[in-house]
């Protein structure tokens, strides 16, 4: 997704945890026009878990019938973008001229590489009724390596990713191992995205990573005594053996992997070197990034 605001940080609540919490983030929720969205990452004294740079929560939003989600054309270099819905639906379409129903329970992975670029709107079936649209959006950072790689697209559909219970906790293992598990969807560094569902109570051990941090998109949690409330992100450190338990029904994302080194950040572009995102943005000024076969007659213009 774009991001639509020219602004990559958003302001964010920062509560000093102790013990293994190394930081938590309480972000605010921003209206996009028809749509809110809560910005996690980055934030002012948090850019990265591991390498994901990027994580927006959409949502819930309710739309008429006539009305959905209607991103126009954008670019993106140095990631890979990754689209998980908990309900709705997002057609997206890309430069390489793929077209794809993005549905609940589909990892959606497009990697921007040297650059690519894409649209997200609704079908006509879909915008022809009222419906709500719901879900996470985050960025991985490419390795150094890799960011000037040939861009590409994946997707994988919900029976695709591994579902297993783990101490009587529902849990989807979206990319990387975790709990004896491994997840097909390509990655490019150690990377680490799970999803579970707990009800209260219920206690879950945290998959062990350099770098990790659980996002509470439903419910609220307890790490110890610390308190990790709904919408907040709960950054902890490396340690073996951390547990969070609900305090009520509780939806979680756990991201993280290895540590990654800066990145910069200017609206959609991202790199380890300034001087490629200024040239990313003199590329989408003139006209020098491909077009979307099928969705080519418009686009988002660059921020000031």
């Amino acid at each position: 997704m774009s991001n639509l605001s020219s602004q990559c940080e958003h302001e964010c609540d920062f509560v000093e945890a102790c013990d293994a919490v190394e930081l938590m983030i309480e972000p605010r929720e921003r209206d996009l026009g028809g749509f809110s969205v809560r910005r996690v990452l980055p934030s002012a004294k948090r850019k990265m878990v591991g390498p994901w740079v990027f994580f927006d929560h959409m949502g819930p939003a309710s739309f008429p019938a006539g009305e959905g989600l209607n991103v126009r054309p954008h670019p993106h270099i140095g990631i890979a973008t990754v689209t998980y819905l908990f309900s709705g639906e997002i057609l997206h379409r890309d430069s390489l001229g793929s077209l794809q129903a993005i549905r609940p329970g589909d990892i959606n992975l497009m990697v921007a590489g040297h650059g690519i670029v894409h649209s997200e709107r609704e079908r006509p079936q879909i915008t022809a009724s009222a419906h709500r649209l719901h879900g996470l959006q985050l960025w991985l950072a490419l390795p150094e390596h890799l960011e000037e790689m040939a861009p590409a697209f994946y997707h994988y559909t919900d029976d695709e990713v591994p579902a297993l219970t783990v101490n009587g906790v529902p849990v989807r293992v979206m990319m990387g191992t975790a709990y004896g598990a491994t997840s097909p969807v390509k990655t490019f560094a150690e990377t680490l995205y799970v999803e579970a569902h707990l009800l209260k109570g219920q206690v879950l051990a945290l998959p062990d990573a350099e770098e990790r941090a659980v996002y509470v998109a439903r419910g609220g949690l307890k790490a110890r005594e610390t308190v990790i409330p709904e919408f907040a992100m709960a950054c902890f450190d490396s340690r073996a053996g951390l547990e969070v338990e609900a305090t009520t029904d509780t939806r979680i994302a756990i991201i993280g992997g290895e540590r990654f080194e800066r990145r910069y950040i200017d609206w959609n572009f991202v790199s380890s070197r300034p001087e490629r995102i200024q040239q990313a943005r003199e590329d989408w000024r003139e006209g020098r990034f491909p077009k979307v076969p099928g969705d080519d007659k418009e686009s988002i213009p660059l921020p000031d």
